[in-house]
């Protein structure tokens, strides 16, 4: 779904405007610095629990020795963070059935 489809459900499902919709989207979900409520948490080092649904949380690796599957020659692998998501109850009761 493309964020003016969303935008557009959500401004029916909510009987709002269209142009209000996609502003509540912005707020939520921008990843500009400094905008978007799940971005700026996930950057603080906070995890983003939304109840019923899942948590947004900051995973962090460390630093690591690997193989290049090409050559078979060790290489490090610097440590990196990442974004992941772990469905909630609600969510997952729902996709089941």
């Amino acid at each position: 779904m493309k964020k003016q489809e969303f935008a557009a459900r959500l401004a029916k499902d909510c009987d709002i405007t269209q142009a209000k919709a996609a502003e509540c989207l912005d707020a939520i979900f921008d990843t500009a610095p400094g905008k978007g409520i799940i971005a700026s948490e996930l950057n603080d080092g906070r995890d983003m629990p939304i109840v019923g649904f899942g948590t947004f949380k900051a995973r962090n690796t460390k630093a690591r020795m690997g193989r290049n599957p090409q050559t078979g020659a060790s290489i490090q692998i610097k440590a990196s963070k990442s974004v992941g998501f772990t469905a909630g109850k609600g969510l997952k009761d729902r996709i089941k059935s």
